[in-house]
């Protein structure tokens, strides 16, 4: 019997499924990994992978770095975070963990979420969602981001807090304290539901 399969690629955002919203089984398009000197960024047109611009610091990121397909951050994203005038106009940001080393980027895979970063950059709520990698071997038993070393966490909101100044410069974003894995599942939801309403509502 012959395997399903699908006849053209599929845009990452828009054609990939988001996955198990419920569970908290995610799908992730990876687009940056820890080993990458530049940053990578989806063409929202294209959805090949675009040079946006190489890291202006040696900070680089700590985990695989991409985002749920399907998802959308606009005024429900927003309604979930003070001081936010609005979403950042993106899919849903997320950030995945993985005891064995993952080089490659524009990879999709299944992520398990834990908890999120609330960052506000410009006005604009840009949560990054924290997961696990489906069935690692390693992070396998974590259900919540408190499970997480704690240095861990420290490392993503230092990069997500400094990735974007320069020296000398103030900060450009804010990152707020870790939250739990809830509260990431409601921010999912709500980036769901702006999706829906910006691209598949009449």
């Amino acid at each position: 019997m012959t395997e399903k399969f699908l006849n053209w690629r599929p845009h990452p955002w828009h054609g990939l499924e988001t996955g198990d919203t419920t569970s908290g089984i995610v799908t992730a398009f990876i687009e940056i990994t820890p080993f990458d000197l530049v940053k990578y960024e989806v063409d929202k047109v294209t959805g090949y992978l675009r040079v946006d611009r190489p890291h202006k610091t040696s900070s680089l990121p700590p985990t695989l770095y991409g985002f749920i397909p399907k998802t959308y951050c606009a005024e429900k994203v927003a309604a979930l975070m003070p001081d936010a005038d609005r979403g950042d106009g993106d899919p849903l940001d997320i950030c995945v963990l993985s005891e064995r080393p993952i080089s490659r980027a524009e990879v999709i895979l299944s992520a398990r979420v834990v908890g999120g970063l609330p960052m506000l950059d410009g006005g604009e709520a840009d949560d990054k969602i924290i997961a696990v990698l489906d069935a690692d071997e390693i992070w396998a038993d974590i259900v919540d981001i408190a499970e997480l070393p704690q240095q861990l966490v420290g490392r993503l909101r230092h990069y997500f807090s400094t990735y974007k100044t320069l020296v000398d410069e103030a900060p450009l974003v804010s990152v707020g304290e870790p939250y739990d894995r809830a509260r990431a599942l409601a921010v999912i939801a709500a980036a769901v539901a702006d999706y829906h309403s910006h691209f598949l509502s009449s």
